[in-house]
């Protein structure tokens, strides 16, 4: 859960700094947020195919 709380906070980030009219830095804390956001996700299928198939022994 660790890397998903770090892409909701670099996703806040990038709202926050858009709203003010940063948007470099907006650009890229929505690059490091969906980035994270990515490697969160194939971490879970990757934890779920082995939920279901090797741990279940």
């Amino acid at each position: 859960m660790t890397i998903l709380k770090w892409a909701l906070i670099f996703l806040v980030i990038s709202v926050i700094a858009g709203i003010f009219g940063f948007t470099g830095i907006s650009a890229a804390s929505a690059d490091v947020a969906r980035i994270l956001f990515y490697i969160f996700v194939v971490i879970f299928i990757v934890l779920l195919i082995l939920g279901f198939t090797i741990f279940r022994a």
